[in-house]
């Protein structure tokens, strides 16, 4: 049996396959058609039937916002309504219909429907379609107002921006935030066209330009540059030093330096700061500004100092502790400090040195060379070679003589004397003793008995 009603079903499920108008799509329509103002459109209807063998009739209707009979047809003729101002035309056999102008009339929903009359089928087989028609106006530039419009708080007002057209039909609007687009969050909410946004709590993220985009089905518009400004801060507040070595909040200066310290901190609108020393009694405002000088013989050892900063407006404030200490840091790591601003000093004072160092040494090459002193010495005058060598020898005339050898058997310790020594010993001679005369003779002049 069950066999049995299964074979029923596909049976019947067959038979509604082929049987027209059921299941099969005799004409085609899109749902929706969007249009200009002033322009004209064309609802365009395709029919996937033999429309000049097949006997058909229908008519188009405007079922929104008021009930409107447009036109009637069959196969050849069609029958328009006489009392509209837009009369709409209607393209045969395909049963298209024609607008020739668009206006804030045409906009709204249609239904076609055709009765189909098939040899086989008794019965004509009626179709509906419906479409709906929207005609849109172009939209002008949209406008940005701000609510409230002074200044505002962070973490304390709230803001409203809403965009607005003079011109333009099912207008939606998009917001963008240095051309970034805004989305909804826990602190940005829009209403259903987006037309407004409500930032609640504003903060210092949201500070930027903001630009509203109107958009429509046939047309997008952007507006002008709105910016948004929020008073905000103190944040990240630091003591900085140009003359100082900072280590983890310790500023370490020379003795006898005068130091300039500045506070920083990001804030709008900029921050009071105040400078206070810390005493065992307590504190001491020593001046207000974001400026702090000490003087040379001012510069404590060892002491604390508060920089404090308070904004007027957000009455927040925010304040850092550092400390000075005197001492000499040499100047390596002064150098470390100042960074790329002496590296290029110090190299163009060495390379300058250098340079000098080179033309002196070749100066006083060509002017003290070696070869020509040798030179210079050499052609003087012998008095004045005398004068620059004086070895103990000066008078070599009197050195200029006969010398005699003389062997003395009793005195073997000395066996060389002068022949002026031995000119008295006359005794000596007759002892077993050799001696060599020579016959001494000076010269009158060094250079005449050396020429001889």
């Amino acid at each position: 049996m069950e066999c049995v009603g299964v074979t029923m079903f596909l049976l019947m499920c067959i038979l509604f396959l082929f049987v027209p108008g059921t299941d099969s799509e005799y004409i085609s329509l899109e749902p929706t058609q969007h249009g200009k103002m002033g322009d004209s459109m064309l609802l365009r209807v395709e029919t996937h039937f033999d429309v000049q063998n097949i006997k058909f009739q229908g008519a188009w209707i405007k079922t929104k916002p008021n009930y409107t009979h447009l036109v009637t047809f069959t196969g050849t003729n069609a029958i328009p309504n006489l009392r509209l101002k837009n009369n709409a035309v209607l393209n045969l056999p395909n049963v298209s219909l024609y607008f020739e102008h668009l206006d804030e009339d045409t906009q709204g929903e249609y239904e076609l429907e055709i009765n189909i009359v098939f040899p086989e089928m008794s019965k004509p087989l009626t179709v509906t379609k419906t479409v709906t028609v929207t005609v849109s106006v172009p939209v002008s530039v949209p406008v940005i107002s701000k609510t409230p419009e002074s200044e505002i708080v962070e973490d304390r007002d709230n803001v409203t921006l809403t965009c607005s057209v003079e011109h333009g039909t099912n207008v939606q609007f998009e917001w963008l935030k240095n051309n970034l687009i805004v989305g909804p969050s826990d602190r940005h909410t829009f209403s259903q066209d987006h037309r407004t946004l409500v930032i609640n709590p504003v903060k210092k993220e949201d500070i930027g330009q903001y630009v509203c985009v109107a958009i429509n089905h046939i047309s997008r518009n952007p507006s002008k540059q709105a910016d948004l400004s929020v008073f905000y801060g103190p944040y990240n507040l630091a003591v900085n030093s140009d003359q100082c070595l900072k280590t983890e909040g310790v500023f370490t200066v020379n003795p006898g330096e005068m130091v300039f310290f500045e506070c920083y901190a990001d804030s709008n609108p900029p921050n009071t700061c105040a400078w206070i020393s810390k005493t065992k009694n307590g504190t001491e405002v020593l001046m207000i500004g974001p400026r702090f000088e000490v003087k040379p013989y001012e510069l404590p050892q060892g002491k604390e100092f508060l920089c404090r900063a308070f904004n007027n407006v957000t009455k927040k404030q925010d304040e850092t502790k550092f400390t000075l200490v005197v001492a000499r840091f040499g100047g390596k790591a002064k150098f470390i400090q100042e960074g790329g601003a002496l590296s290029s000093l110090t190299f163009i004072t060495v390379f300058s040195v250098v340079i000098i160092v080179c033309m002196m040494f070749v100066l006083l090459r060509k002017s003290c060379h070696p070869k020509r002193m040798i030179k210079t010495i050499y052609k003087r005058p012998m008095t004045e070679q005398r004068g620059l060598h004086r070895s103990g020898h000066e008078d070599a005339t009197e050195d200029f003589g006969i010398y005699e050898f003389v062997s003395v058997p009793e005195k073997m310790d000395s066996t060389q004397a002068s022949c002026r020594s031995l000119a008295r010993l006359d005794s000596v001679r007759d002892l077993h003793t050799t001696i060599y005369d020579v016959i001494k003779h000076v010269p009158e002049t060094p250079t005449l008995s050396l020429l001889k």
